[in-house]
């Protein structure tokens, strides 16, 4: 693998490479690596699987997605739930505009808005369900981000979040060699380069993730879900 100058800088200096600063072929091609795995999972699996939480939707639910890349999950939810209003998160701006296009091209920019705004940041409140898609281990601060999520979150909220599968001890496979990969190129480096200390990698593990949640102030914490590569976690305040 050709490392270029940015990658070769970070791994000499601070470790940091922003997303942004990634070519689009990147952004392109995380959503086709994630899309298939919501279309035959999120609306059909993992949503019935969150207490309570398929019942909102259904009767008209206020859903955030923070951290919303193209913003195929949220469209996923959109067209099976048309009684809620989503809204998704985003602090790189092409993939904000990208998620637009894509959310009127399904017929459903009525009904889903983006905007560009960080995990600590974004407004909105209160919501039913706040979703983050493989997209925690990439933020700065988890905690402080988390907690940030939880205010956002209505008294009887649920904050559900994908993340990769990861043993409690290092294996071999092929899904730790991919998410280890993708971890030390990608997604650490976005994490150092928004200043964080404690960047978590794509192979936190549940035992970080719940550090993460309870240090939040979430009082309740559960594996809803799962997948061969994914668990999906939910959170509630």
């Amino acid at each position: 693998m050709a490392v270029n100058k940015e990658e070769l800088e970070a791994f000499t200096s601070d470790g940091g490479i922003g997303w942004g600063e990634h070519h689009h072929d990147l952004f392109a091609g995380t959503e086709r690596f994630f899309e298939p795995v919501y279309r035959t999972n999120l609306v059909e699996r993992w949503i019935p699987a969150l207490d309570g939480v398929e019942e909102k939707l259904k009767s008209g639910a206020r859903v955030a997605d923070v951290g919303c890349g193209h913003g195929a999950s949220l469209i996923l939810l959109a067209r099976a739930f048309p009684a809620s209003t989503f809204v998704g998160f985003d602090y790189h701006e092409g993939s904000v505009e990208a998620a637009r296009d894509s959310a009127a091209q399904a017929g459903v920019g009525d009904r889903v808005s983006f905007q560009v705004a960080g995990a600590d940041s974004f407004g909105g409140e209160p919501y039913d369900l706040v979703c983050v898609f493989n997209a925690l281990h990439e933020w700065g601060d988890p905690v402080g981000a988390a907690r940030h999520i939880r205010s956002r979150l209505a008294p009887d909220g649920t904050w559900m979040f994908t993340e990769p599968c990861t043993d409690d001890e290092l294996v071999e496979s092929v899904r730790a060699r991919t998410f280890f990969s993708v971890s030390t190129f990608v997604c650490t480096p976005s994490a150092l380069s928004q200043g964080g200390e404690d960047a978590l990698g794509a192979q936190a593990g549940e035992a970080n993730l719940r550090r993460v949640v309870e240090g939040a102030g979430f009082t309740r914490f559960r594996r809803a879900a799962e997948t061969p590569a994914f668990m999906v976690l939910e959170a509630r305040p």
